[in-house]
């Protein structure tokens, strides 16, 4: 049995909202966010746990879904940002919108929000034309009644 038409199978959101997070997973989760490939080994230091248990608190993290991917973030000075703000019909539940979003090509991170918008999404892609066509794709998604895009110019970090 599924949820929806998101595909995600009923255990497994039962598991994603029993996922509780001690204070240990979350300093784990920090500095793999900073270097995802940071050595288990230096986190277990840096924590004073064995490598096997970080090793294994990870594992758990990322079968209960927690942790979904790892990735790397590249710099280029070509690449194009967005941040697109949208708004939804009350009609269409806001989690569905946002994953559906999520899975767009070009989208990096989507947020839920409180305000006039209802989602922000961060997208990319190498050339404006990338960023545009994303754009259109968000807005085909049944539900979003508008968008407001914005280009980045500049980033500091």
């Amino acid at each position: 049995m599924y949820v929806s038409n998101l595909n995600i199978p009923i255990n497994k959101v039962a598991a994603l909202k029993k996922a509780k997070l001690d204070e240990m997973d979350r300093q784990i989760i920090s500095m793999l966010k900073e270097d995802s490939r940071r050595p288990y080994t230096e986190i277990a230091k840096k924590l004073g746990i064995t490598e096997g248990a970080v090793r294994k608190r990870v594992e758990k993290l990322v079968s209960e879904g927690v942790i979904r991917k790892f990735t790397v973030e590249v710099s280029v000075e070509e690449e194009v940002k967005a941040v697109i703000l949208v708004s939804t019909m009350p009609s269409h539940p806001s989690p569905i919108i946002a994953d559906k979003i999520r899975h767009v090509a070009g989208v990096k991170e989507v947020y839920e929000v409180a305000g006039e918008y209802d989602i922000v999404a961060l997208a990319s892609g190498e050339s404006i034309y990338d960023v545009n066509r994303c754009i259109d794709d968000i807005r085909k998604v049944e539900g979003v009644v508008k968008t407001n895009s914005m280009i980045v110019l500049r980033t500091w970090t």
